[in-house]
């Protein structure tokens, strides 16, 4: 069972959610350390499973084997719903070629939700994730994406931020742009604006907290 978790406010997680949770006979989380306190805020004792991007290969087939002998199992990712832009991705794949039925309890999506609150046209859009570290590798993929007529969303950190809008100026032109920031907890905060006014505002690496990146496209 796929379980969306909140973005940032403990109060966004469904009934069903928590009921999934509480059902569940084990729960494979991102960092444990994370979903203990999501389980200890509502009561819900459950055996935890660490599944992360670094052990997701092997981890997935004893996960499986467990839900082949009757078990059933809740994945969550830290915030949101996982399998989008998360390593659970693998997970149900291996579980449909397994024929393991996977079902799945819809939660908060910060993707959705900067998008909604954006400004930018929504009937069309593309998510393109994380951006890479590498400047080469996230030139490269910007280029590729700079005909793309959808709205863009993006997802990136704060310490990153600073050269992603650099880059996105240099290579997309000065566009419209969302920076959504800290989604649903005490400091949100939507910035409607232009890249290039973006870019000169957040120059001196002065950006706090996680962003979603709402780009106007071509």
């Amino acid at each position: 069972v796929l379980v969306g978790t909140p973005i940032g406010n403990l109060s966004d997680f469904s009934p069903r959610a928590i009921e999934a949770l509480s059902q569940a006979d084990f729960i494979a989380a991102e960092d444990t350390r994370v979903t203990m306190k999501h389980l200890n805020h509502f009561g819900i004792k459950k055996p935890l499973v660490s599944y992360y991007e670094h052990n997701k290969t092997e981890r997935g087939p004893v996960l499986c084997k467990r839900m082949e002998n009757g078990e059933t199992c809740a994945l969550v990712t830290d915030a949101g719903m996982p399998a989008i832009s998360d390593p659970g991705e693998l997970l149900v794949k291996q579980c449909a070629e397994r024929g393991i039925p996977v079902t799945v309890v819809p939660g908060p999506s910060a993707v959705v939700t900067a998008l909604a609150v954006s400004g930018l046209p929504t009937g069309r859009f593309t998510f393109e994730g994380f951006l890479s570290v590498n400047k080469k590798n996230r030139r490269k993929h910007l280029e590729e994406i700079r005909d793309e007529r959808r709205t863009m969303v993006f997802y990136e950190a704060p310490h990153k931020l600073a050269a992603t809008l650099a880059d996105l100026l240099a290579v997309l032109g000065n566009r419209r742009i969302a920076l959504v920031r800290e989604l649903t907890k005490i400091h949100e905060e939507v910035i409607r604006t232009t890249l290039a006014e973006a870019a000169e505002r957040y120059a001196d690496g002065s950006a706090r907290g996680e962003f979603v990146l709402v780009v106007e496209g071509a």
